[in-house]
């Protein structure tokens, strides 16, 4: 062994709120984690809010109370849904009620910064856990160990590598895991908004003509903004002036929460489905974005990471003594222990985008009287809840 040569139980690969996760619940249940990633950028000091949001269930609660993350956040930054309003292409409306659901809430909205920074703060007071902030740039997997070199010349030797570092994963590269993608060709425009009108702590979802309108509750009247928009419409919503796109958004949700200002600049990200023929190989799991893309109409990507996670902290937790973290039996529980739930909410998301991209009025007549028939349905509804609570 080197200067530069280090072992550990675990490394992984790419930070966000999936891969710092992953470190901090593998460590707190003793192994020794090598973390390969960046620190969170600040939030701007000028802006309100983050622009990055998440609508959290209650299984992605649940992991960060457990992870003792959950306590530490500001919780004044946090807002609850206890009512979900969605609108179809016609006249058709949703109405999900935490209350009529027996529920605390429907989720929480909080600001990636918010959770990124203390998942941060907690990681680096945690002995188990070495964070790296540089790339790996070599894998070479032996029976006995994962050998995985880094931009900084140290090479890491690992019983498991979790792979958590996005859509664009090195790590699945490198195990040469088929991907299967259907770009949507269009993209996510995000932006907050001060409301002259009161939310309610409501989340509220609008189909128009292919795309599809969120406005998300967040504290203090504000509310976050996820326009699912075919990409050259995109274009020209990013283009707007703050007065143009503030216009825009009270048109498409009809004045629903009255004048809109914006206090922070859009932003936009492409949108698409991707989904691999395996999650793991000898001694590593893919987590997160690496293992699953789908479309955010739904808020639930960033939940499906975290019980990515939970569900391999899980069965690491459970594995028998004789076993190694990067045992093929080990590993395989996990996927199996994943492969209904992501494949179940992939399909679901990309059904939905389908169904309500049909053009013509035949179409719009049949999703809208599909829309109305589950809302008569509470035992539906509430089956829907539970799904999305995870």
């Amino acid at each position: 062994m080197t200067a530069h040569h280090q072992t550990f139980h675990v490394a992984v690969v790419g930070g966000g709120l999936v891969g710092k996760s992953a470190a901090l619940a593998l460590a707190q249940a003793g192994l020794r984690v090598a973390l390969v990633a960046q620190p969170a950028a600040p939030r701007p000091a000028d802006l309100p809010f983050d622009a990055r949001i998440y609508a959290l269930s209650a299984s992605s609660q649940a992991l960060l109370e457990r992870l003792r993350i959950w306590q530490a956040l500001d919780h004044d930054r946090l807002a609850p849904v206890y009512d979900m309003r969605v609108f179809g292409d016609a006249l058709a409306e949703l109405h999900f009620s935490a209350f009529q659901s027996a529920v605390p809430q429907l989720a929480w909205i909080a600001e990636s910064s918010l959770i990124e920074q203390a998942l941060d703060a907690a990681l680096r007071f945690q002995p188990q856990v070495s964070w790296l902030d540089t790339r790996a740039q070599g894998l070479d997997v032996k029976p006995d160990a994962a050998c995985l070199a880094l931009a900084n010349g140290q090479v890491l030797e690992a019983d498991l590598v979790v792979g958590a570092d996005g859509a664009h994963s090195w790590v699945r590269a490198q195990i040469g895991a088929h991907v299967t993608r259907r770009d949507y060709r269009q993209t996510g425009v995000v932006a907050n908004f001060k409301a002259e009108k009161p939310h309610g702590e409501t989340a509220y979802q609008w189909f128009v003509e292919g795309e599809i309108v969120a406005l998300l509750p967040l504290p203090d009247s504000h509310v976050s903004l996820v326009w699912s928009a075919q990409a050259d419409h995109a274009r020209e919503l990013l283009a707007l002036a703050p007065a143009q796109l503030e216009a825009a958004v009270e048109q498409v949700t009809h004045g629903r929460l009255g004048e809109l200002e914006c206090v922070g600049p859009a932003h936009g990200f492409p949108l698409a489905r991707q989904s691999v023929d395996r999650l793991i190989a000898p001694r590593v799991a893919l987590v997160g974005d690496a293992a699953h893309l789908i479309h955010p109409l739904a808020g639930q990507g960033m939940n499906l990471g975290l019980r990515d996670v939970a569900a391999l902290a899980d069965v690491m937790a459970k594995k028998e003594p004789f076993r190694d973290l990067g045992d093929l039996v080990l590993l395989r529980r996990y996927e199996r222990a994943r492969r209904e739930d992501i494949g179940a909410l992939t399909l679901a998301t990309d059904g939905l985008q389908r169904m309500f991209s049909v053009p013509g009025t035949l179409a719009r007549s049949v999703r809208n009287a599909g829309m109305a028939f589950v809302g008569a349905q509470p035992f539906v509804k509430r089956w829907l809840v539970s799904a999305a609570l995870g």
